[in-house]
């Protein structure tokens, strides 16, 4: 508990009550949501979405300090592999396979998570490789063409062999089944009904409690101090004894595997992937949600994904009335003052918290 509560760290009792009561606020958070409309559940399952993006993410710039612009590549990877392996899309496409799965592929959620962690995951040391030797805006631009080749690749694969199905994307993608348990369909408890949108939730709530676990287990690990020794000074590192290049590559692949995850779980949950989902303004906010956050810091980058994830999508129902009260119906469209002060609000961070709102703690230092 001290990474979260550095305030009890000296009253166990303490700690573990604020556990408990983290975890009963986050069970009952859909059920009290949901009261509102499902909208709102879904708002939670995709913040805890980019909960897991931004938390591979600080992996590569927050530990490794590697600024990563090309990120949603490993996102879209993860999203195509799961719709490529539970959909029928290859089998409508393919008659070799057709003729092995007459129904189409429907892979259990078991099998293609891991598979789609561990192509993210090579698709990261990939990228890492031929840039080992680059650092700030160099790296920054060869990963964002990185990102843009992957879009690119995904909108052209249908042809002249359809893979992808090139920008009408991949439907009918296999909701995720576990232990017989269709999250696509609601669920009754006695008397009460669990929707979709709420088993999601638990879902997402599971895997991202998970990433969180394994991404303090790294940062208190002999390769997290590594990281962020290469963060610090490279050469001073390297001087130490470090091997730069293996750690580096680390870096991009555990920040991979976990975009891999989260990409597989936005296709069962959308039932429907294509490249516009995948472009590079989502690398940027992704990138926005570490920094702004924290970089380095956990608790940090979990509230900057949730704010920058939440702030725009609650102005999305404020921003027409407020719209409509300060300038009538026709001087500014409702979606270009939800950017508006979306974008006024960054600024505003970025200037009275330029480390970002819950930055690392620095021992040592008054």
């Amino acid at each position: 508990m001290k990474t979260f509560f550095p305030q009890f760290e000296n009253n166990p009792k303490a700690a573990y009550a604020a556990t408990i009561a983290l975890v009963v606020a986050l069970a009952v958070l859909p059920l009290v949501v949901g009261l509102a409309g499902n909208a709102w559940v879904r708002m939670l399952d995709f913040a805890l979405l980019y909960i897991m993006l931004a938390l591979g993410l600080n992996i590569v710039v927050g530990y490794a300090g590697l600024l990563d612009l090309g990120y949603v590549a490993f996102y879209a990877v993860g999203a195509y592999l799961y719709a490529l392996l539970s959909s029928p899309h290859l089998a409508e496409n393919f008659e070799w396979i057709a003729a092995m799965f007459p129904n189409g592929l429907h892979n259990s959620i078991w099998l293609v998570v891991p598979l789609s962690a561990g192509l993210a995951a090579f698709f990261g040391m990939v990228l890492g490789a031929p840039t080992l030797r680059l650092r700030g805006d160099y790296l920054a631009i060869v990963t964002l063409g990185f990102g843009e080749i992957i879009r690119i690749f995904l909108n052209n694969l249908n042809a002249p062999v359809n893979i992808t199905n090139g920008p009408q994307g991949i439907s009918n993608i296999d909701p995720v089944s576990i232990v017989g348990l269709d999250l696509s369909q609601p669920i009754e408890i006695g008397s009460f009904t669990l929707q979709s949108v709420q088993l999601y939730y638990y879902l997402f709530l599971a895997l991202a409690t998970l990433v969180i676990i394994v991404t303090i287990r790294l940062q208190n690990s002999r390769l997290g101090r590594a990281w962020m020794a290469i963060r610090e000074d490279e050469i001073a590192a390297k001087a130490m004894g470090i091997n730069t290049r293996n750690v580096k590559l680390l870096a991009f692949a555990m920040g991979a595997s976990f975009g891999g995850v989260s990409g597989a779980m936005f296709a069962s949950f959308q039932g429907f992937v294509s490249p516009e989902s995948f472009v590079l303004s989502e690398s940027i906010v992704i990138v926005a949600m570490v920094v702004l956050g924290g970089m380095g810091h956990i608790p940090g980058v979990i509230l900057g994904a949730i704010l920058l994830y939440a702030i725009p999508e609650v102005l999305r129902y404020a921003a027409k009335p407020a719209q409509e009260a300060l300038f009538g119906t026709e001087i500014v469209a409702p979606e270009a003052l939800r950017m508006l002060v979306f974008g006024l609000a960054m600024v505003l961070i970025m200037l009275r918290r330029p480390e970002g709102l819950w930055p690392a703690p620095r021992h040592g230092k008054a």
